[in-house]
């Protein structure tokens, strides 16, 4: 890769910095889709011993690329995306890749085909923790930026996409603990 298209793949990275996410950090301001991308990636190398037999590079790449889709689109919330929406998103995202230089358009290209059909260890780990990353960093922030439907919404996503792992379900069960304690602690008016 030549220094400029190296700069130019770092110009439109920068997007998921630029890009916020529906979910709202602790110190009030809105998550990133990179601290997003980062804490996930973080997840999978601390979940690392757990997965002994997947390719950790893979999965870290597909946590630091997984929304890259979003620097041309924005975050839309699960619960608002569509499918007109995630067709968009794709691509503009596989237009992005065919920019790449050989021979990463190949290798981005062949990533993004193992999430999307989610069949593989790596992959499904990688989603299972894009799932349960949104949930943790939602119980971290105050709950009255939560919609109504995200009461329930934080005990149940992720819960399929974790169900593959013994590791990921005790995971996530303990994730829901903090759920409930969340809820447990707003008063009946903040809850409304």
């Amino acid at each position: 890769m030549s220094p400029k298209e190296y700069l130019a793949v770092m110009h439109c990275i920068a997007g998921l910095k630029e890009r916020t996410r529906h979910a709202w950090m602790k110190s009030g301001r809105q998550e990133s889709v990179a601290e997003h991308s980062w804490r996930m990636a973080l997840m999978a190398y601390f979940l690392r011993d757990a997965f002994p037999n997947a390719d950790l590079t893979r999965v870290l790449l597909m946590a630091l690329l997984h929304d890259m889709g979003e620097v041309f689109t924005g975050d839309i919330p699960t619960f608002e995306k569509t499918d007109a929406d995630r067709a968009r998103e794709h691509a503009l995202r596989d237009t992005w890749i065919e920019s790449l230089p050989p021979p990463y358009a190949a290798e981005v290209r062949d990533l993004f085909a193992e999430m999307d059909a989610c069949e593989t260890e790596e992959a499904r780990l990688a989603k299972a923790l894009d799932r349960m990353e949104a949930v943790i960093t939602h119980n971290e922030g105050d709950p009255a930026t939560w919609l109504p439907l995200e009461y329930d919404l934080q005990r149940t996503y992720g819960i399929e996409e974790a169900a593959f792992s013994p590791v990921l379900r005790a995971l996530r069960t303990e994730v829901n603990h903090e759920v409930d304690a969340v809820i447990a602690s707003l008063t009946k008016e903040e809850k409304i």
